[in-house]
């Protein structure tokens, strides 16, 4: 793909598709997908580690789920932590992310199916920009605290078509009145400021 990879695709991406079509845009993007977010200054990696800092010690393990490339471990290294695997449905994403040599172990994961993250194994979860329209369905957020101990982290993000369409906003609700997990920041700010879209970034416990 091009250098205007990013403006070909960025219309289609925030948009309800089934996963083989996700699948295909970031096989399609893998090559120049570091430039065209960076360029648009993706802000929302470094947002939410620094956030983390605040809620998780810097040798807990961490599960960076939906790692991509490996731009939100970088975020992670960054700000200390040192304790980091990672997991991701796309083959070609995972193969930029094993050059970066950030990870403890890495994995290609299976769509839907998270069987292979033991509960409890984890003291904090990362999923930024993956739980999201276009993305991992809302119901994402519940799977991901079932796989928390009481006291873990989900360290999470929703973009502003994410917050526009309103049902991820849903399903935290539902965790938050069942009493599955409580809110400990969320603060909205930049995403790609280059393409004027921002996001919340959100940390929750384990109840």
């Amino acid at each position: 793909m091009t250098n205007d990879s990013y403006e070909t695709l960025q219309k289609p991406l925030w948009v309800p598709r089934s996963v083989e079509e996700t699948m295909q845009i970031y096989a399609d993007w893998a090559d120049t997908y570091e430039a065209d977010v960076t360029n648009a200054g993706y802000a929302t990696p470094d947002r939410i580690a620094q956030a983390l800092v605040n809620f998780v010690q810097h040798d807990a393990k961490i599960l960076d789920f939906g790692c991509g490339t490996g731009l939100s471990g970088q975020a992670l290294v960054k700000k200390g932590f040192n304790n980091i695997d990672g997991v991701d449905i796309s083959p070609q994403m995972l193969d930029i992310a094993h050059a970066r040599d950030l990870y403890k172990t890495l994995w290609l994961g299976q769509p839907g199916d998270m069987t292979d993250i033991a509960t409890g194994t984890y003291s904090a979860i990362v999923a930024i920009g993956v739980v999201s329209l276009g993305a991992a369905p809302a119901e994402t957020l519940e799977t991901l605290l079932s796989k928390l101990e009481p006291g873990g982290i989900l360290a999470f993000s929703f973009n502003d078509p994410t917050l526009e369409d309103g049902s991820y906003d849903v399903v935290l609700d539902r965790c938050i009145t069942s009493k599955t997990c409580k809110i400990l920041f969320r603060e909205h700010g930049d995403h790609l400021p280059g393409k004027g879209m921002g996001s919340d970034v959100i940390i929750v416990e384990r109840t």
